[in-house]
């Protein structure tokens, strides 16, 4: 069975700093991408970052771009999110995700990933 496991939320103040942590197991982590997403109240889930099988092509929502950077490391089975100069509006809880194929550029939407980890809240403070 997948388990996805998130850490490293929590309450910062706009301009901060916070890495999540995405703990993988039950698969060959390393034979599928990885994604992030989040959902505001009242929002729907959407894009945040997605890497692919090796850690070589990385693909990021226009509102987080140059922020924010995904990586991963392969022999620990865990993806990364590290989240630079936050903003109230980054606030959310995200989820880490594991696609459905190796390769990641164009996967946007929630139907490209089958496993999803239970979340983890993200607030910034103005």
């Amino acid at each position: 069975q997948v388990q996805l496991v998130e850490s490293g939320g929590g309450l910062v103040q706009a301009g901060g700093s916070l890495r999540l942590s995405c703990a993988a197991s039950g698969r060959t982590f390393s034979s599928y991408g990885m994604g992030w997403f989040r959902q505001a109240p009242g929002k729907e889930r959407e894009f945040v970052a997605a890497i692919s099988w090796g850690g070589k092509s990385t693909d990021y929502a226009d509102s987080v771009k140059g922020r924010f950077t995904i990586s991963r490391d392969n022999a620990k089975n865990t993806v990364y999110l590290q989240m630079n100069t936050l903003k109230p509006e980054d606030t959310a809880v995200y989820y880490c995700t594991s696609a459905r194929t190796k390769y990641v550029m164009g996967s946007r939407t929630p139907l490209q990933y089958d496993y999803w980890g239970q979340g983890t809240q993200v607030t910034v403070s103005s």
